[in-house]
């Protein structure tokens, strides 16, 4: 029965923050919604009901203002993997669990860091434009591109996406290096032929891609900054799909306008989307895609069902699959 459903919040149905009908339409299998506007429009009598926070781009923010309107609260269900929007502490402490839905996304986003790295690589956004401009007569050199088969790529964050990557770069008969907190087992690096690197100095000296993939932490904030640019070859690409504050984007400005790097493909930047008058937006050598890495109807499917499942166990007191305990 409908009403026997347990109650969640979530930021809307359609517009620029909410959910696709059909996603939604997944939520209302297991939850009676409300939006945030009804809840802010009356919060004494939505906010005591509702024991499901599901958090879609980041959206309702779970912030203390919002969190002291729902004292019935047991989860904070989060859509994708990374956790950098959320006070976890914060949050536990209040006796509210956490989770997100790492996996479901992996494929996508390693998909779309390939989509990065050969459409920089092979100029694809500057042929599309001219192939349609009415006043193309003849085909420019300047699109002559750089030969991804054969090539090397440096993974900096060999976690499931970055494994993912080198996965597909194998195809490409590129050699694989990777970087990252602990090493992967022998049997893992010999599956996508990956050499460990332990210093990431390596890496940015040895790739011809290096592709960024790791989590934000305090550790990873401005992992890429002018020192590490200036370490990579200046036939190099940069391709981040991980976080925009991983890179120090002011250091990748100077670094493409001088030439230190080829080029930089990015899926992710700081702040989304950036200022109209950045200068990175006026960059010929860089591509911008606004965080798409997920963009696909079926992993955006699988979110929501697991984003649905994990607030389903912690609201009947189960063990939540995908309960995030620390950042």
């Amino acid at each position: 029965m409908e009403e026997e459903k347990p109650w969640a919040l979530i930021s809307e149905v359609g517009g620029e923050f909410g959910y696709l009908e059909e996603l939604a339409d997944i939520l209302k299998q297991h939850f009676q919604l409300v939006c945030h506007r009804e809840l802010l429009q009356n919060p004494a009598l939505h906010g005591p009901k509702i024991q499901a926070l599901l958090m879609w781009k980041y959206c309702p923010a779970a912030e203390p203002a919002l969190l002291r309107l729902l004292p019935s609260l047991k989860v904070v269900a989060s859509a994708g993997v990374g956790i950098d929007h959320l006070d976890v502490p914060f949050i536990r402490g209040l006796g509210v669990k956490v989770a997100n839905t790492p996996g479901v996304v992996s494929n996508a986003t390693a998909d779309m860091a390939m989509g990065l790295l050969l459409a920089s690589a092979r100029k694809i956004l500057e042929g599309h434009q001219i192939a349609l401009d009415p006043r193309t007569t003849h085909i420019p050199q300047s699109l002559m591109g750089v030969e991804v088969t054969g090539s090397t790529l440096g993974v900096i964050g060999m976690g499931e996406i970055g494994y993912k990557i080198a996965q597909r770069s194998k195809g490409f008969e590129m050699k694989i290096l990777y970087h990252n907190r602990t090493r992967r087992s022998v049997e893992a690096e010999q599956e996508v032929e990956a050499s460990y690197c332990e210093r990431l100095d390596e890496l940015l000296r040895r790739s011809d891609f290096v592709v960024v993939a790791v989590k934000l932490t305090s550790d990873t904030t401005g992992l890429i900054g002018h020192r590490e640019l200036s370490l990579m070859k200046p036939t190099a690409t940069l391709v981040n799909i991980s976080r925009g504050q991983v890179v120090d984007q002011d250091a990748l400005v100077k670094a493409l306008q001088s030439g230190t790097i080829r080029a930089a493909a990015l899926d992710v930047t700081h702040p989304e989307p950036l200022p109209r008058d950045h200068p990175l937006l006026g960059l010929p050598n860089v591509l911008i895609t606004p965080h798409i890495g997920i963009s696909t109807y079926d992993t955006a499917s699988r979110m929501v069902e697991k984003m649905a499942e994990n607030a389903a166990a912690a609201v009947k007191g189960l063990p939540v699959p995908n309960e995030v305990k620390s950042q």
